[in-house]
C-alpha cells in the first residue's frame, strides 16, 4: 500500500525549509538521536564523537527560531553514544552507548571530568535507552540481547529480560513499552505497574530488518520502520473500525531507502519519517495520507523529534552508513535543523474521499 504523492521537486538543499534553524556545534561524527525534554524547549542530541549536547531553543516568530548551545558530557575512552532519554521532569538525561554503559546527567551540573555517571552496564554495546514514568526506572536494550531495568539510585539492574535477539530499537510512551530486535521479533510491555510486564510478542508485519519503532501518543499502538522504504501501523489491541496496515515510502524510481527514525506530533497523533533518502514527510495514519512531502536534502537523516508542543520538528543531517565505508566523505557536515511547523503541516486533514 501506498498513499499521497511523490515530492514536487528532486532539487536537493541543505535543509527542508530555507528558514529552518541550523543548530549550532552539533558535533564531529555523525548524529545517532535526537530528543526534547518533556518540560521545556531543551534538545539534546547523541552522537558517535561519544558527545551528548544540550541546547535551549526558543521559537522567535512563525519562521524564526534560535539555538543557544548549554553544556556537553560525554560517554568514556570517545565512544559512541546511541541513544538518550529524559527523565519525567525534564531534569536529567540518560544515555546508552558503545561502551556498554547506561549513563546519567543531570543537567546544569558537570560531572567529573565531564564523563557522565555510569549507573549500569551491560555485556555488549547500549543501542537505545527509555524512562518509564510510573516507576521512575531506566530502560536499556542492549545488543546483548537483554532489557535491563535501572533504579538511578543503586548500582545494580533491578529487573532484567532475556531477548530473543539484539535490540534494534524500543520506544515509551505512557505505560506502553515496545522493543524491536534482530530478525523482525517484535516485544510489546505494559510498564503500568512497579514491576513491567511482557503483554505479547509478534513477528514484524514488515519483510526485512526492523530500523526503528515508536509508539502512539494515545498508546493504543506503535509505527515500526525497516530498511526496505517501508512502516507497517500495528494495534496492542482491537480498536474500534481501525485495522492493521502497512505503507511504502522513501522510495525514488527503483531505489528503495531505510526508514530511520518515527516521530510522532503530540497534539495531533500524526506523524513524521525521514529516511536514507535525505526525505522528510508528515503523515496521518489515521485517514491514510501524506500531509506533507518536503524536497530530498544533500544527507541522510538518521533520527529526528517533535517537541511536546508539536510546534518545533528537530531533524538531524549526517551518513547513516546505509550504503556502508564506500559512501562516506571525510568532512562532510554533521548538522542539526530545527523546523517551525504551523498547523498546516501536520494537522489532519480530514477523511479521505473514496
Amino acid at each position: 500500500m501506498s498513499f499521497g504523492s511523490p515530492p514536487a521537486s528532486t532539487t536537493q538543499t541543505s535543509s527542508i525549509a530555507s528558514y529552518d534553524c541550523n543548530v549550532p556545534q552539533a558535533g564531529n561524527d555523525g548524529i545517532s538521536s535526537l530528543n526534547w525534554s518533556p518540560t521545556a524547549n531543551f534538545l539534546v542530541s547523541s552522537n558517535w564523537d561519544s558527545g551528548i549536547r544540550c541546547w535551549e531553543v526558543q521559537q522567535q516568530s512563525a519562521q524564526q527560531v534560535m539555538a543557544s548551545p548549554k553544556a556537553q558530557v560525554n560517554h568514556e575512552n570517545n565512544m559512541p553514544c546511541l541513544d538518550t532519554c529524559f527523565s519525567a521532569d525534564g531534569s536529567t538525561v540518560f544515555s546508552g552507548g558503545a561502551d556498554k554503559s547506561v549513563r546519567m546527567w543531570q543537567l546544569g551540573q558537570t560531572p567529573p571530568n565531564n564523563i557522565a555517571q555510569q549507573i549500569g552496564m551491560h555485556d555488549s554495546p547500549v543501542k537505545s535507552v527509555g524512562f518509564i514514568p510510573s516507576s521512575n526506572l531506566v530502560v536499556s536494550g542492549g545488543w546483548d540481547a537483554k532489557l535491563k531495568f535501572w533504579d538511578a539510585r543503586s548500582p545494580n539492574a533491578v529487573g532484567e529480560f532475556v531477548l530473543p535477539d539484539r535490540v534494534y530499537d524500543l520506544d515509551v510512551r505512557g505505560n506502553l513499552m515496545v522493543v524491536a530486535t534482530a530478525n523482525r521479533h517484535v516485544l510489546i510491555y505494559d510498564v503500568s505497574g512497579a514491576q513491567p510486564r511482557e503483554h505479547s510478542r509478534k513477528e514484524s508485519p514488515l519483510k526485512y530488518n526492523t530500523r526503528c519503532v515508536s509508539c502512539f501518543p494515545d498508546q493504543t499502538g506503535f509505527a515500526i520502520g525497516s530498511i526496505e522504504g517501508r512502516v507497517g501501523i500495528q494495534y496492542v489491541q482491537k480498536v474500534g473500525n481501525k485495522d492493521h496496515f502497512a505503507f511504502k515510502c522513501h522510495r525514488q524510481d527503483a531505489n528503495v531507502y531505510s526508514v530511520n527514525a518515527i516521530a510522532f506530533q503530540q497534539q495531533f497523533g500524526t506523524f513524521a519519517t525521514v529516511g536514507s533518502d535525505g526525505v522528510v514527510t508528515f503523515w496521518d495514519k489515521d485517514n491514510k495520507q501524506r500531509l506533507k512531502a518536503f524536497n530530498p536534502i544533500r544527507s541522510t537523516i538518521p533520527c529526528a523529534a517533535f517537541n511536546m508542543q508539536g510546534t518545533l520538528f528537530a531533524y538531524a543531517c549526517s551518513y547513516d552508513w546505509s550504503k556502508g565505508s564506500a559512501y562516506y566523505a571525510p568532512g562532510t557536515a554533521n548538522e542539526i535543523f530545527i523546523h517551525p511547523t504551523p498547523e498546516d503541516e501536520i494537522k489532519p486533514k480530514g477523511s479521505r474521499k473514496k
